[in-house]
């Protein structure tokens, strides 16, 4: 089928072949399709939409542009675990070890921070040492012998991915849910793990604004795990404020440390429990939901999460040191607080503002190829729901440049609306979506 006629047939609503859609993909990763021609087929999706299979097919045809990662020689159910981004969204950190420490392979692909969303491969980087380029061999060997790889995306995994979202960047067809769920399902499928948990954000601070909007994506990302053969559950979490109260790399790594180490519980920790225990479920280690739980809290109660941690860390170059000396993590200059200006109950806090708050003081990148300061960051100490007086701190700043905490403070206290009456904190759990569909959570 030639190009045109794909652009075409798509244009007019038409449901496109597998054969069709994996032409086209290897034309263009190939660079035998030029721009022009792909981004027509990608305005044309943006406003036709694809069903269920061509999704599923564009989905595989990304995958296969590159290397699909072989798991199949370490025992056990492989499972690996996705976010689509958000402030403060530190789970990864805390979840992959605990998992791991429970005996679920855990295999992940992670990414690099954009604008207001952190993302894990930095925050990882903030440990002394730590590599975040495995080779394919390094990959498998530490999932086999320490149940948990934590590798960054490269040119040979899913190449067609990297050259079609810079196509959509750059023609405002980001905002597809067939896109999107394909760009994110290629990746997990690449790195070759038989199931996958997707923790999908809604809300002020996360891609998809509204409950309608997460709940499509989510099912259609669970359809394309469907019909590829890797069971995919997702979860659907709130970002309506910052998830943990650590904003920033070090901050993160520090407040991963003390949740893996029994230390601290909170909305952070609920998220990341609720999310380990669908993983144990997937990876066939515990019978039910409960018994996945009690498993979970024990593991951090008696030091064996905080210890895989630790094994992870040196597994991958890092110094294992830092577990029990955070203060071996690259430490802030300054540190400011941040002192409300009048009392009353925190009504909201916008995670945006408190994102790009942090990415100015150099902890994210406003473009692609920043350098960014690892140390650098800010802690919440009130979440919406509190009660404040005036002159108590709201937050403090990690900083290195004087000028930019001076910016930071102006942006914290915009962040924060303070009023009289009393408001209940925002859901955080909202459903589940499997295979059955979308089930609300108590």
């Amino acid at each position: 089928m030639r190009v045109l006629n794909i652009i075409a047939a798509k244009r007019n609503g038409e449901a496109l072949t597998a054969e069709a859609i994996a032409a086209l993909v290897k034309g263009f990763t190939d660079d035998t399709i030029p721009d022009y021609q792909m981004a027509a087929f990608l305005m044309a999706v943006f406003f036709r939409g694809m069903t269920a299979e061509e999704t599923a097919a564009l989905t595989m045809a990304m995958a296969a542009s590159g290397k699909i990662l072989d798991l199949s020689g370490i025992d056990g159910v492989k499972v690996d675990k996705h976010s689509t981004g958000g402030v403060a969204d530190t789970t990864t950190l805390v979840v992959a070890p605990l998992v791991a420490a429970a005996g679920v392979p855990v295999a992940k692909m992670s990414g690099r921070g954009l604008g207001f969303t952190g993302g894990t491969i930095d925050k990882l980087e903030a440990i002394p040492g730590f590599r975040t380029q495995l080779s394919e061999a390094e990959f498998i060997g530490n999932l086999k012998y320490h149940q948990i790889a934590v590798t960054r995306q490269t040119d040979d995994i899913a190449p067609a991915d990297g050259k079609i979202y810079a196509l959509r960047d750059a023609t405002a067809t980001v905002e597809s849910i067939p896109l999107i769920a394909s760009s994110i399902m290629s990746k997990k499928i690449a790195v070759g793990a038989d199931k996958i948990l997707l923790d999908v954000k809604v809300g002020k601070g996360a891609f998809m604004k509204t409950l309608n909007d997460a709940i499509e994506l989510a099912k259609t990302m669970v359809v394309i795990g469907q019909r590829v053969g890797r069971e995919t559950i997702a979860i659907l979490t709130s970002m309506d404020q910052p998830l943990g109260r650590a904003v920033g790399n070090s901050p993160e790594v520090a407040e991963a440390i003390d949740i893996l180490a029994g230390r601290k519980r909170g909305r952070l920790y609920e998220v990341c429990l609720t999310l380990a225990t669908q993983m144990l479920l997937l990876g066939q280690a515990a019978d039910s939901a409960a018994a996945a739980r009690e498993k979970l809290e024990r593991l951090l109660a008696d030091g064996a999460a905080l210890a895989k941690f630790q094994e992870f860390i040196a597994a991958q170059g890092g110094d294992p040191a830092v577990v029990f000396r955070p203060d071996l993590l690259p430490a802030a200059q300054f540190k400011i607080t941040v002192a409300s200006q009048r009392r009353g109950y925190v009504q909201s806090i916008d995670p945006v503002r408190i994102g790009n708050a942090a990415m100015l003081l150099g902890a994210g990148r406003e473009k692609k190829g920043d350098v960014i300061d690892f140390a650098v960051g800010l802690t919440m100490q009130v979440e919406v729901g509190d009660f404040v007086e005036q002159g108590q701190p709201l937050a403090v700043i990690h900083a290195n440049d004087p000028r930019k905490a001076e910016q930071a403070q102006k942006d914290v206290l915009a962040a924060i609306s303070l009023g009289d009456g009393k408001v209940p904190p925002p859901p955080l759990l909202l459903g589940i979506v499997d295979q059955q569909g979308y089930h609300k959570m108590s």
